[in-house]
């Protein structure tokens, strides 16, 4: 789990609430404190991709640059999704000065309304310390009011459960955001680019690059990429006109585009772009735009304390029936078993 620093360890100086010069974190002084709030059914990877890179940048710097906590809501070991048990080295109460606090959150944060975490969260922030989440930590961020004017982002998976449960958040589809005091990642690998940018920012682009080789990690990404693979990777289709039309449903799944209109965008005829559809991916245009917004609904069901019905109209159907009787056909279940399943 890395080195961890002992709890007499004297913490970092907390930055003045807001400021964000990015100059008073570099190099001298104490180490820089980071604290990671561990929710259950966290997700491991996050959390290994963050930490790693500080314990590797001490290493390489030959002095300790960083220093980290591990930490519960109550001090207890936390469950990660994977069914492995993490030791908190202590609870949120007593998690002392920090310079940086990330909540690490994965499965069923959507769930998560422990308000005694978002009272001491709200503290911590107005005592200074910079506030990020990882994974779906953006949730508990959201209920905490802590994402209030802030550019955020959370993994692709739940961004547009997310959306639909704060429409006043700003979201992006970015690897990470940092707005200020505000640190959001989208999780997985996302962590260690993330913290590979702030070791850039607070020691210079040689340590960081020599972080990242450290890990195999060829390229350091920065808050332009995006988080999923380009359509032409993920579906081994090179088509030029295909992408488009493929690009053009996955931006209109609540409102779905006609068949017509898809093909005029694309210069195409009905009949070509039926050709398409089939030559490529072996179905009808229509059969494939159909299976994303199910595939959008599933995510809703389970990633979202949205209504059914809600849930139906967020994916382009006119009424909860007709959703339930497309969802079973694609599914061999409806969207209340979906849901019960996933409770």
């Amino acid at each position: 789990m890395g080195e961890r620093p002992p709890s007499h360890r004297p913490a970092g100086r907390r930055p003045k609430p807001g400021h964000d010069d990015d100059a008073k974190y570099r190099g001298g002084g104490l180490p820089r404190a980071f604290g990671f709030l561990l929710v259950p059914q966290f997700a491991m990877m996050s959390f290994a991709a963050a930490t790693e890179p500080l314990r590797a940048a001490n290493r390489l710097a030959g002095r300790e640059l960083y220093s980290w906590r591990v930490v519960s809501a109550d001090g207890s070991p936390v469950p990660a999704s994977s069914g492995i048990d993490i030791v908190a080295d202590r609870g949120l109460d007593d998690v002392g000065r920090l310079d940086t606090l990330f909540v690490v959150a994965g499965l069923a944060a959507h769930k998560y309304k422990d308000r005694q975490v978002f009272a001491r969260l709200r503290r911590i922030s107005r005592g200074g310390c910079r506030i990020g989440a990882m994974s779906t930590g953006s949730y508990l961020l959201a209920r905490a009011g802590l994402l209030e004017g802030y550019r955020s982002t959370i993994h692709w998976e739940n961004a547009a459960a997310f959306r639909e449960a704060f429409p006043d958040i700003e979201v992006s589809e970015e690897l990470f955001e940092i707005d200020r005091d505000r640190l959001t990642c989208s999780g997985g690998t996302a962590s260690l680019d993330l913290m590979l940018c702030l070791i850039d920012r607070e020691h210079g682009r040689e340590l960081a690059t020599k972080v990242a080789e450290q890990f195999i990690h060829e390229r350091i990404r920065d808050t332009h990429d995006h988080q999923r693979m380009a359509l032409r990777n993920r579906l081994g289709i090179s088509h030029p006109k295909m992408l488009a039309v493929i690009g053009d449903m996955e931006q209109h799944l609540e409102h779905p585009l006609p068949r017509s209109e898809l093909a005029r965008r694309a210069n195409l005829s009905t009949r070509q772009l039926e050709r398409l559809f089939r030559q490529y991916l072996n179905r009808t245009p229509t059969r494939y735009y159909l299976e994303l917004r199910l595939l959008r609904a599933r995510h809703l069901l389970t990633e979202s304390t949205l209504s059914i019905l809600d849930v139906a109209l967020a994916c382009g159907f006119v009424s909860a029936s007709h959703f339930s009787k497309c969802y079973r056909e694609c599914f061999a279940k409806t969207p209340r078993e979906e849901r019960l399943r996933s409770a």
